[in-house]
């Protein structure tokens, strides 16, 4: 598969989408469906799902269908930080939808440039030779088809399946929220009545058995990294990831349309149909749970936090995961006594230089790289992994343009200096044991130009220096006692030689927040 790094990345960033376009079909003011039913925010049918448990499986159906898409596939595999990043991921995701099925009109205009800014760098040809293009208008409308189909067979699953008007409402939704992006849903069927042909001719013709679609049914559930919250134990991380794992890609795909389990090959598993009834009916009784327990975004951002962030919620976490700790710890004092090798406590991990004594985590070249560079987990460095880094400060700053276009550029820039001075054998990327050969030569030019770029975009109010809000903006968290800060400041230089620190696999800091948490 080839993707290349942008020669200009302001020449790919498309329009930004039609202000005033709205859903066809839908009457009415923009953002209001026939009789003035609101298409977003609160009194809309997808507002009344987004917190549904229910929908996380329908989620994960709807995001094996599109990675089917031989275009979506590939673009999943090429540049997508799933597998690796999973938590980030996930935690974004809800970000966006919610600023796109929001009521803030502006918020949502200015998420779907975002979208189409990200999308239009998402391009490259698949291993069959296949050109793929993120911004192609079917393979967006199929994105959103998915979200749709499987919203309503989650419902019928569980037991309680919509009604015509209701279904017809979260079509007009759905519908609208492409309108948002695309400036325009023709690629989908104006009608109800239309879309259900149209959905079965797509998985009947058009889908595949994609080796994105295989990762997330056979690989990502059973190798899921445990979430910041449960870092620190991780024998009990397995132990539920071994159980519920092979559940939920049985569930799955169960679930999946049997046109397309026939032509992929899926297993049929005894029972599995009715574990799937029996997985959506469990979900759905969590609606008896008190009003706001199961807020998505919420519990996305618990299971993100760390002890040392600076959220009010930190202490309750840091109690929680000391309790977890203590009986981890009595359960192999009871247990069957471990060999002696295996008693022997790992201590820091060596190879990197760092300070001793103040919390920084020490790697070797491998372990940084495995960790933090190799952000879509292949096994080599490219211009996607450096992509997905930058796409995620992007984010975390919400940078409009032309910082985002700099900050991409300089990216780049870093990604042909280390592509000249690294790739040893002319493959186009950079593996593990060619980084580790030449650790010491990375803080170059170019990644002196990034931290530089960076310190100017999170430096909102262009004083010189990042004070504790623009701190926290990107990194989540306030100043460390031992971080570079004077005065109540992180200054440029300290910030600078922070980044290259980091980047060169010398010493940890809040980056590890960024690029290296799950």
């Amino acid at each position: 598969m080839t993707v290349r790094p942008p020669d200009d990345p302001s020449a790919q960033d498309p329009a930004a989408p039609d202000g005033g376009a709205s859903a066809p079909g839908a009457g009415g003011r923009q953002g209001e469906g026939d009789g003035g039913v609101p298409l977003f925010g609160p009194g809309s049918q997808f507002h009344a799902l987004f917190d549904d448990p229910r929908w996380a499986l329908a989620v994960v159906r709807a995001t094996v269908l599109e990675a089917a898409h031989p275009q979506v596939g590939a673009a999943l595999a090429d540049n997508s930080t799933f597998v690796t990043h999973p938590w980030r991921r996930l935690r974004n995701t809800l970000t966006s939808l919610r600023r796109m099925f929001g009521a803030d009109e502006e918020a949502r205009l200015r998420e779907a440039a975002r979208l189409n800014r990200l999308h239009a760098r998402l391009g490259g040809t698949d291993s069959a030779g296949r050109a793929y293009d993120a911004m192609d208008p079917e393979v967006r409308a199929w994105v959103v088809a998915t979200l749709f189909e499987s919203t309503v067979t989650m419902c019928r699953m569980s037991g309680r399946p919509m009604d015509q008007v209701t279904m017809e409402r979260l079509y007009a939704e759905f519908r609208a929220f492409l309108a948002a992006l695309d400036g325009d849903a023709g690629c989908l069927p104006a009608t109800l009545h239309g879309f259900w042909p149209y959905f079965d001719r797509v998985v009947a013709e058009e889908l595949e058995n994609t080796e994105a679609a295989r990762v997330i049914l056979y690989r990502l559930f059973d190798r899921l990294p445990a979430p910041p919250l449960l870092q620190q134990v991780p024998t009990l991380w397995a132990a539920g990831r071994a159980v519920a794992g092979p559940v939920i890609g049985a569930v799955t795909v169960a679930s999946l349309p049997e046109p397309y389990r026939r032509r992929a090959g899926l297993p049929e598993m005894p029972g599995a149909q009715t574990l799937m009834q029996g997985a959506y009916l469990a979900a759905g009784l969590a609606r008896f749970l008190p009003p706001g327990l199961l807020r998505a975004e919420g519990l996305a951002e618990l299971l993100s936090l760390t002890p040392d962030s600076d959220d009010p919620r930190a202490r309750t976490v840091a109690a929680l995961q000391e309790r977890m700790r203590r009986a981890a710890a009595l359960i192999r004092l009871i247990g069957p006594r471990a060999p002696m090798d295996a008693q022997t406590p790992a201590g820091p991990r060596a190879g990197a230089a760092g300070g001793e004594g103040n919390g920084e985590v020490r790697r070797t070249a491998e372990e940084f790289f495995r960790q933090v560079l190799d952000q879509t987990g292949d096994g080599f460095l490219d211009w996607p992994d450096l992509a997905a880094m930058a796409r995620e400060l992007c984010g975390r700053l919400d940078l409009d343009e032309p910082e985002e276009t700099r900050l991409y550029q300089a990216w780049a820039d870093w990604w042909r200096e280390l592509q000249g001075a690294l790739d040893t054998d002319g493959d186009g990327r950079v593996s593990a044991g060619e980084y580790a050969a030449a650790v010491p030569s990375l803080a170059g030019p170019a990644l002196i130009r990034v931290a530089e770029v960076l310190f100017e975009a999170a430096d909102k109010d262009g004083d010189g220096t990042i004070d504790a809000e623009e701190h926290r903006a990107l990194f989540r968290t306030g100043f460390r006692r031992e971080a570079g800060s004077a005065g109540g400041t992180y200054t440029r230089g300290a910030f600078v030689a922070d980044f290259l620190g980091f980047m060169a696999g010398r010493r940890s800091g809040p980056y590890e927040s960024v690029l290296a948490d799950a």
